[in-house]
């Protein structure tokens, strides 16, 4: 590993911890630690039905377990948490807050809240999304994330579609080796789509996993009966989540719900898990001819399908 690369992940960490305030003797200007607050939180957010256990804290928190128990021992003594055996097993000691915790962890948290929210006040909406998704990831990158990454389809927003063109013509260049004219293509595609867009019968979706755009489609008019997708794009990082399927799919119940009658596009046979996608959403081949386009030697490949 880089030495920078640690430096920077180390001072990562120094800035987390000023902001949140785990270097003051108290949290959030309370009588209360970090440690605490966070273990009064966890029994707050505990299902009714299943009040953890000083050992299921100590997982959940990845803490000593005699650090904890102490912790829990002096929540305890100070009213705030109570103890009792559980009705399945004698032994284990379930913990829930009590009347006096309740009303103290509200506070707690309602302050935590207002904290949040001061950090937040003075971004855009668009940072604050850029912020969000940010943490998202490092939380994801570094095993604390959902194990299937969810994503969002939207409709584009201002910068989209050059970023579309971007991102489109640099994963061709390295994945296929095609030149600048293919992303010369994709900007003219775009640019009518943008210039001619009528919303009554065409449409794009954007894709967007944690603030980040990772895929993209259009559906533009051929002619009153008929629907052409183009431009179905999917980042890299974002392969195995089924979001070139799914993007295939809402063309198809958007052109059904338009009144189109078929769907057609144009593809080469170079991209081979694209036309996998076409052929599972039904699609079939129907013609295809040798071209020399983007500065390789290609066959490209017209499919389509009735609706």
């Amino acid at each position: 590993m880089l030495k920078d690369d640690i430096a920077a992940f180390r001072e990562f960490n120094r800035f987390h911890t000023r902001l949140a305030g785990a270097l003051n003797e108290h949290l959030l200007a309370s009588d209360y630690t970090l440690p605490q607050v966070r273990v009064l939180y966890e029994v707050a957010n505990a299902p009714r039905e299943a009040p953890p256990s000083a050992r299921n804290l100590s997982t959940i928190l990845d803490m000593d377990t005699s650090y904890l128990s102490r912790i829990v021992t002096g929540l305890v003594n100070d009213g705030l948490i109570a103890r009792a055996p559980s009705e399945n097993n004698a032994k284990r000691l379930e913990l829930t807050l009590s009347a006096k915790g309740r009303e103290v962890f509200s506070g707690l948290n309602a302050a935590s809240a207002n904290e949040a929210a001061a950090h937040l006040e003075n971004l855009s909406e668009a940072e604050r999304r850029e912020l969000v998704g940010a943490m998202r990831r490092i939380r994801r990158l570094l095993g604390d994330g959902p194990k299937e990454p969810t994503f969002i389809l939207r409709d584009p927003e201002p910068g989209d579609l050059g970023w579309i063109t971007h991102q489109q013509g640099r994963l061709y260049a390295k994945e296929y080796g095609w030149d600048w004219t293919f992303e010369a293509l994709v900007a003219e595609i775009v640019g009518q789509f943008a210039k001619n867009f009528d919303p009554s019968c065409e449409r794009c979706w954007v894709a967007e996993r944690d603030g980040e755009v990772i895929g993209s489609v259009f559906v533009v008019r051929q002619d009153d009966e008929t629907a052409k997708l183009r431009l179905l794009y999917v980042d890299a990082r974002a392969r195995g989540l089924g979001l070139g399927r799914r993007l295939v799919d809402e063309t198809l119940r958007f052109a059904r719900a338009k009144g189109y009658k078929r769907m057609v596009l144009w593809t080469n046979d170079v991209l081979v898990s694209a036309r996998r996608i076409y052929e599972a959403t039904g699609f079939e081949l129907l013609e295809e001819e040798p071209h020399h386009s983007f500065g390789k030697d290609l066959v490209g490949q017209n499919w389509g399908r009735d609706l």
